[in-house]
Order: C-alpha cells, then sequence, then structure tokens
C-alpha cells in the first residue's frame, strides 16, 4: 500500500515564563518612607497639604458652607433614577395640562455659585438655581433638549446599557446641534435628579490608563495590571462595573503624561518599587478621577503626584484633588485628597542640575497665574508650597517631566523617582 509517511507529531511547547523584575536595592529604603507616611497620614491629628483649588474659585473663605447651601449629588441605582425620569415626564404633563407650558427647576453651574469648601477641601456647587421655561422663546430651545436627554436617559437605563456622549448627540443631531449642548444639559440632569453622571449610563470614551501592582473583576472578568502588557490596562468608563480590588502596592504614582506613563511601564518601575501607576494623559478624565478615588479609598495608600513645572500642571493636579467647576456637584465622588506633590518641582531645576536649554520661559499666562496663586491664602498657609512658587516666579522658568531625558531615557526610573522616594522628597 502506497502512500506518504505521516508527519511527526510537533510537541507543544511551553510558553515562556514570565521574566520576574526583582525589588530595587534601595526598595526597603523608600518603603520605609512611604509607610511612614502612610501611618502619619492615618493619625487624626495629621494636617493635609495645601489646597490648590481656592486658587480657581477665587479664595478659600474663613467658614465652611453651612449643608444647606451645598448642592450635592449621590450614587443611585438604575431603578431609581428611571423613576426619577418618569416623575419630570409626569411634572411636565400635569403642567402642559393645565395650560401652563411647563418648566424646570435647573441647579446653577454658572461661576457665581461654584465655591471653595474649606471644611471639605474640594470645589462644591451652590443651592442656587434657574429655571428653564418651554413657553419663553429665548428658553424654548434648550428645554426642549433637556426634555429630549431625560427620555434618553430612561430608554438607555432600561435597557441596562451604556453609551458615550457622542453616541447620545448622534440620536438627535438636528436637536443638538453641538455635542457641547448635549453634553451641557447631560450636567444638568444629574443635577436636577441628584445622581452622580455615571448613574445615567452615559459615559467619556477611554482615556485612563493604569499598571501595576492592582487586580480587580471588570464586569466579572478577572483584571491583572501587571499582565495587561507593557501599556496596561485602559480605564473603564464604567467605573460601577469594577468590583473586588486587591493590592499589595504601597503607593499610587499619578503621572500627568502619557510619554513618562510608558516609560515608567516598560521599564516595569511597579516592580521594583511596589506601586500603581495611573495617567489621563494630560487633563483628567471623570473615569481616571473616579478611578483614583476609589482606589485611595479602598487601598488607603498614598497618591504621589508627577506633573510638568509650570502653573497649569498645578491646575491639572489641583483638578485630581479639589474637582473641577464643571464637575462641582459630583466633587465628593471625583477627588482625591492631599496628593503629594512629587516632582518634577521648580526647586529641582537647580537641585538636578538641568540643562539651561531644558529651561523654557514661563509666558505672560504663567506668570500671571502664578502671582496669583502666590497671593492666596492657601499657598501664604504652606511655607514649602511659598518657596516653590516663588522660586519659579523668580527665575520664570518651568519645565516639563520629559526634560529629565536629557540625563538619559531611563534616568526618571532609574535615577531620579527612586531618589525622591529615597529622601521622602514630596510636599
Amino acid at each position: 500500500m502506497s502512500g506518504t509517511a505521516p508527519s511527526p507529531k510537533r510537541q507543544k511547547t511551553a510558553p515562556p515564563k514570565k521574566k520576574q523584575v526583582p525589588l530595587a536595592k534601595d526598595a526597603d529604603i523608600v518603603l520605609k518612607k512611604v509607610r511612614e507616611l502612610k501611618a502619619a497620614m492615618a493619625k487624626p491629628s495629621y494636617k493635609k497639604g495645601p489646597s490648590v483649588a481656592a486658587a480657581l474659585v477665587g479664595g478659600a473663605p474663613d467658614a465652611p458652607l453651612p449643608k444647606d447651601q451645598v448642592m450635592e449629588v449621590k450614587n443611585m441605582s438604575n431603578p431609581d433614577v428611571q423613576e426619577k425620569m418618569e416623575k419630570f415626564a409626569l411634572d411636565i404633563a400635569k403642567q402642559v395640562i393645565e395650560g401652563r407650558g411647563f418648566t424646570f427647576a435647573v441647579p446653577s453651574r454658572a461661576a457665581s455659585n461654584q465655591h471653595y469648601d474649606k471644611s471639605l477641601d474640594r470645589i462644591v456647587l451652590g443651592n442656587n438655581q434657574s429655571s428653564r421655561n418651554f413657553v419663553n422663546v429665548s428658553q424654548a430651545r434648550k428645554t426642549a433638549i433637556t426634555t429630549r436627554v431625560m427620555q434618553l436617559i430612561h430608554t438607555i437605563l432600561g435597557k441596562g446599557i451604556h453609551i458615550t456622549k457622542r453616541d447620545l448627540f448622534y440620536t438627535d443631531v438636528k436637536l443638538f446641534v453641538d455635542q457641547s449642548e448635549s453634553d451641557g444639559v447631560l450636567d444638568d440632569v444629574a443635577t436636577m435628579a441628584g445622581c452622580t453622571r455615571s448613574n445615567l449610563n452615559v459615559v467619556a470614551s477611554d482615556k485612563g490608563l493604569v499598571v501595576g501592582r492592582v487586580q480587580f473583576l471588570e464586569d466579572g472578568d478577572s483584571i491583572d495590571c501587571t499582565r495587561m502588557g507593557v501599556g496596561g490596562k485602559a480605564i473603564p468608563p464604567y467605573i460601577d462595573k469594577i468590583t473586588d480590588i486587591t493590592s499589595d502596592a504601597e503607593f499610587i504614582l499619578l503621572v500627568e503624561k502619557d510619554a513618562v506613563y510608558m516609560r515608567l511601564a516598560e521599564d516595569r518601575f511597579y516592580h521594583r518599587y511596589p506601586c500603581i501607576i495611573i495617567t489621563a494623559k494630560g487633563q483628567p478624565d471623570v473615569a481616571t478621577r473616579m478611578f483614583l478615588t476609589r482606589l485611595k479609598a479602598e487601598l488607603g495608600i498614598p497618591v504621589m503626584g508627577l506633573f510638568d513645572s509650570d502653573p497649569y500642571g498645578l491646575k491639572i493636579m489641583s483638578v485630581y484633588m479639589q474637582g473641577s467647576k464643571n464637575m462641582s456637584y459630583d466633587s465628593a465622588n471625583l477627588t482625591t485628597s492631599d496628593i503629594k506633590w512629587l516632582g518634577i518641582r521648580p526647586s529641582d531645576l537647580d537641585r538636578y542640575d538641568l540643562p539651561e536649554q531644558c529651561r523654557l520661559d514661563m509666558t505672560k499666562e504663567d506668570i500671571k497665574t502664578g502671582e496669583l496663586m502666590l497671593q492666596e491664602p492657601f499657598v501664604k498657609n504652606n511655607p514649602l508650597w511659598v518657596e516653590e512658587l516663588t522660586t519659579m516666579m523668580e527665575t520664570k522658568q518651568k519645565a516639563e517631566i520629559q526634560a529629565l531625558s536629557s540625563f538619559g531615557f531611563q534616568y526618571i526610573s532609574t535615577d531620579y523617582l527612586p531618589r525622591k522616594l529615597r529622601e521622602g522628597d514630596w510636599v
């Protein structure tokens, strides 16, 4: 019987074992410093660092705002939010039947209604309200948009799905005209219902990234952020589906720039110094802020900030710490107080002998913002911040984190950050 000989069976080879990255030689010193900070922060007598938020809303008041003058939302279930939408619809029908047209009472998100609450150490929304009347020609379109958004939210919640803000806009382009219109009304509806924006199941697209020593379930799927490739895991916009967070990290490293995050991720910095690394690639989105807040609350570990040495970097850090004006109604769920400013600070420029060609001249707007910050009580009350900002204003120089690459591409992960952590050099 003729025929070809059977080909030999291929032997299955086991996948290569993942290379283990050992702790750094100075990890014990670093971890001791971080643990001392963690222990100090847990004490009731611990004094937090200065607030950056006051500068953004005109300074901190001497006394906290009364609770009845603050409008804050809370987490609500899908059925509860649906019921709110239905109540709005019934109220509209009742007003129309009575021949009054219909009017919405909408919490005002105007700048004049934004306040910095010293006792809470974050920006909050006041209790001022405005009316939105369908029979008023100047308000009719905005009122129609509000009604349409409520209808869409009710449908989304009924289906038990999430959609993006862009999806919402494309459901009625002729009415919304511009996405900023539907986005703004979305925040209005959240304040009217008294729920967080995420409770409406309308989210922004993925932006933030996380890598390092943290594990959790995402809608039932097991996620290990040490095994998500070099770039780490995208922070999902639906934070409510994240459960069972566990970690052996000693601190969280919050990074302003995507490029710096990628350098630290590729160098597996989180293995040599047990930590979690997060970035929102610049101005933080809601999901990243909410994820950071949850990690800090559930893990109880310090957060270290790595931002550019300029007023804009400080503003970004302030959004993480005390919130933003647009989302002040939900600042309780979106803020992480007492983030330690690790670098790059104005004093670092000389301390680390940063080359002159890597130092940038401050713009007129930078100088103006810096001068305003120095006049704020929250800065005056903290000598270290006064010293740092004074140095920036005197030299009129700023620097990006990437300027450290002038000493070598891996300098930030092999020298700069280890030294900072070893010496406890944060404010």
